[in-house]
């Protein structure tokens, strides 16, 4: 499963990513800096990679939009730090792959992690 992590996340978790067997990369690595999530989106779909980041803009956009994709997980924590929480995150993603594969959008938080098949309805 390819991954972009968003601007809002460090490029820290890269390492972790692909240690856990996933390609990954920063969007800073493929895109502009200035680049609205409109754009990240648009991108991410053409490269069928899934969306890594801690904005919830990533889910009303595709809500609005009722695209069916890119997924997108969302990390729903105050310590965005991949040491912290990244174990949760890499959990989620392999326990929801056949989703993400689907189109799905998932929210990790420390706790737990949930799954809401796209399309999304406002």
């Amino acid at each position: 499963m390819k991954l972009v992590v968003d601007l809002n996340l460090s490029p820290s978790w890269i390492p972790l990513l692909k240690a856990a067997g996933f390609d990954a990369c920063h969007w800073s690595e493929v895109g502009a800096v200035t680049a609205s999530d409109e754009q990240i989106i648009a991108w991410a779909r053409t490269a069928e990679a899934v969306v890594l980041t801690h904005d919830l803009d990533f889910s009303a956009i595709l809500a609005f939009t009722k695209d069916t994709k890119p997924s997108v997980v969302q990390v729903r924590a105050e310590d965005i730090n991949p040491d912290r929480i990244g174990s949760s995150v890499i959990s989620a993603v392999t326990q929801f792959a056949a989703e993400l594969a689907a189109g799905a959008v998932i929210s990790v938080d420390p706790v737990r992690a949930r799954v809401r098949l796209l399309p999304l309805e406002r």
